[in-house]
Order: C-alpha cells, then sequence, then structure tokens
C-alpha cells in the first residue's frame, strides 16, 4: 500500500513531484535530512523514510505555483506558505533562517520511485543532520548515499558546550518548542502511515536548518567553526567504514564471558537458533527471546534443567531444545574458547601516561566549559598511552592539540 494514501501533502508520491524537489534542492546549498527504519519490527532493517528539509527561499517557483510568482508549500501546520519570487530571494539560505523559511517533505524509499536522481543532487551538499552517524549508514545502505559534507548539530551542540543536546532538547532551547517523541519506536515500514507518525517524521527534520544556522552562529562567535569542520569531517569517515563482523564473536552477548566453556558452547547454539528464528519470521532477535533470557536459559540448560518459555509455540520450543541438547552433547574440542578481556594487561608506565593525559584533558575541559569524553574518551586516552601512533585515527587535530598528544613520548 502507498504512503501516499495517507493524504499528506509532504510525501513525494509521483515522479513529478521528485523532480521538483530535485530542483528544489539542487537550488540549494544545504539541505536538512532524516530517516526512519524498522529496527524495531524486522530482522534485516531497512530504510523506510527519508525526510528533508529546504530552504523555502529558493524554492522553484513551479512546484507548486505559475512561473514568475511564489509558489505555495505546505508548512507543517498543513497552511500554504507563500514564498517569495526570485527577485526577493536572500544570497544565502542561512542567512535569517527561521523555522517559517524552511520547506520539509518526505520521500519513500519503499515505494517504486527512482530515487538515484535524488541521490545525485544530495551528494554536493551540505547535509545537516543529527547524530549523524546512524543516518548516514541507513542512506548509505538504502540510497548508496555518501555525503561530501555535513553539519551535526550534535557535534556543534557539544562544542558549544551544550550538555543536553538531543534533538528535542536543542529545540526546546532555541525555539521554546517541545516535540513529542509518540513515535520514536513505531513500524515506519507500514503503509499507509497514520499523520501523527508523518508529523513525527516532519518534526524531526524540519528546525534543523535554522537550528544549524543558530549553531553555526555561536561556533563562529567562540571561534570554533574550524574544530568543528574537522569533528564532521571525521563523522564521515566513520560512517563510510565497512564495520567488519566477526561471526565467532556475535553470540558473545553481555555476560558471555563468566561462563565455562561447555555452557558457552550451549549459550552459542541457542544465539545461533535465535538468528534463525528472527530471520525466518522477520522478527527482531530480542523479539524471539531477549539476551539476558538467552544467557539464563544456557546455564539452565548445561545445569540439567530445561527452561519452560510459555509464549513459544509447540515447534518452537522443540527446536530451542534441540539446540541446546545438541550443544550439550558436542565433544570437548568443539567447545568455544572463553575470552574475558581482550589484550594485554598496562605496564606501569603505560598507565602514568593515560594519568597524564587524563589530567590535561581534564583541565582544558573545564576551563573551556566541554564535556571531558567529547574531548577525548578515557579509552581512547588508555590506547593512545599505549601506542602514541594511534593519536591521528582516535582524535582530530584540535582534540590532540588541546591536550598536547603530539608531546607524549
Amino acid at each position: 500500500m502507498s504512503l501516499a494514501k495517507s493524504a499528506s501533502r509532504h510525501v513525494i508520491a509521483s515522479e513529478q513531484k521528485l523532480a521538483d524537489l530535485i530542483r528544489q534542492i539542487q537550488a540549494a546549498d544545504r539541505v536538512a535530512l532524516d530517516t526512519e527504519a524498522d529496527s524495531l519490527h524486522s530482522y534485516r532493517e531497512k530504510l523506510c523514510l527519508v525526510q528533508i528539509s529546504a530552504p523555502s527561499a529558493v524554492i522553484l517557483s513551479n512546484v507548486e505555483g505559475s512561473p514568475g510568482t511564489g509558489s505555495k508549500v505546505a508548512q507543517p501546520d498543513g497552511k500554504p506558505a507563500t514564498r517569495p519570487p526570485e527577485a526577493a530571494r536572500p544570497a544565502s539560505p542561512s542567512v535569517g533562517m527561521t523555522v517559517q523559511s524552511v520547506c520539509d517533505f518526505i520521500v519513500d524509499p519503499l515505494s517504486n520511485l527512482d530515487l538515484e536522481p535524488l541521490r545525485h543532487a544530495l551528494e554536493p551538499r551540505e547535509i545537516v543532520l543529527h547524530a549523524a552517524d546512524y543516518d548516514l549508514r541507513m542512506l548509505r545502505r538504502g540510497l548508496n548515499f555518501t555525503a561530501s559534507k555535513i553539519f551535526d548539530t550534535v557535534i556543534a551542540a557539544r562544542l558549544l558546550g551544550i550538555r543536553e543536546f538531543s534533538l528535542g532538547a536543542l529545540v526546546n532551547r532555541f525555539f521554546g518548542v517541545e516535540l513529542h517523541k509518540h513515535s520514536q519506536k513505531a513500524n515506519w515500514a507500514l503503509r499507509p502511515l497514520p499523520a501523527r507518525m508523518l508529523q513525527y517524521a516532519v518534526d524531526d527534520v524540519h528546525y534543523l536548518l535554522p537550528l544549524a544556522a543558530k549553531l553555526e552562529e555561536e561556533l563562529g562567535r567562540v571561534h570554533r567553526r574550524d574544530w568543528f569542520r574537522q569533528s564532521c569531517g571525521r563523522a564521515i569517515e566513520l560512517a563510510a567504514a565497512e564495520r567488519e563482523r566477526d561471526q565467532d564473536e556475535l553470540w558473545r552477548i553481555g555476560g558471555a564471558g563468566a561462563l565455562d566453556p561447555h555452557t558457552g558452547a550451549v549459550l552459542r547454539a541457542l544465539w545461533q537458533w535465535r538468528e534463525t528464528e528472527a530471520e525466518m519470521t522477520d522478527r527482531p532477535p530480542f523479539h524471539i527471546l531477549q539476551s539476558r533470557e538467552l544467557l539464563n536459559a544456557a546455564e539452565s540448560f548445561a545445569s540439567g534443567h530445561v527452561p519452560d518459555y510459555k509464549q513459544f509455540s509447540a515447534r518452537r520450543g522443540q527446536t530451542f531444545r534441540e539446540a541446546a541438547k545438541i550443544a550439550l552433547q558436542s565433544p570437548q574440542s568443539e567447545w568455544p574458547v572463553m575470552r574475558r578481556r581482550a589484550g594485554s594487561r598496562p605496564t606501569a608506565e603505560m598507565r602514568q601516561r593515560a594519568d597524564e593525559l587524563r589530567e590535561r584533558r581534564d583541565k582544558v575541559a573545564e576551563q573551556l566549559g566541554l564535556e571531558r569524553s567529547f574531548i577525548a574518551s578515557r579509552g581512547a586516552l588508555e590506547a593512545i598511552a599505549a601506542d602514541p601512533a594511534r593519536a591521528t585515527a582516535l582524535l582530530v587535530p584540535w582534540q590532540r592539540e588541546l591536550i598536547g598528544i603530539d608531546s607524549v613520548r
């Protein structure tokens, strides 16, 4: 069923509307994006919505109006807003940006629309995102999109020393608006989506452009724009990096390291059983059995008890018990090697270097009003103390400079 049946004027549901949106994007230097996926409702999460906000000052007149006149485009409250003609547009979309000077749209990646032109239109532009990593990964997976330049509002807020940096907190701080998070865990693969979910999706992108403008102004005032660009560049690099999954590590859930090898063999078998069940029913693994219960079940089987889960069907209960039985009867040579913690113990010299780095970080964090972990996490400092050559990979230049990382020997 089509998302368009939700009867929202925001939804891009035809090739013509998509072409109009693309021309609108091409006329802007900066656009805002947000995504929604179905990770809480399917085995393999997929990109379900792409919300796009563009400056209304660059909206082309043929989107909804006639040539040479201001176009009327729906605002989040459903009311049309008249856009200025070409001659009245400001030179930069960020100048004087307000929540009334943006227009929002929802694109449906699950529709039959060819979104390749949209990807090409977005790639050369600066993309405003909130907590960019997840959205960038979803956009790469769903649209094969890789950003060339981003404005992450979380990074900007933290560089300004703002401790409450959720989108809701920032929107309330700068615009006095309270966002409702009622659809945060909803199933975004449903079609049609109810109006309240579409409104939630629009709210997540509607304030990003004016928020970026305000944060950018503040960053300039405290002379931290260069720091910001460095951190955003690193965010793009990290999101583009492939995350390799070691198949022998995936089953090692929290608490697994404390198990004996025989119980570990049972846990591994039950984890693999859960993956099979989740894929077969297209549900997240935790819908089948939560990891805590998976660990408890492995320990129960190993101690001679058979756990009983009333929510299991007869077939699921049988395959569950069979997986454990096979593992219990497996030879010792097939049991996993249980590893509590990888890596060697730090030397006294490493601990001393790590303490030095933490002291420098804490001092400069207090002076600048920044979070200590934002300048450098404890784990990063310990890794650098053990191997100074890792500093470049773990910290960007402004972070290394603040704590004098290059002077560490």
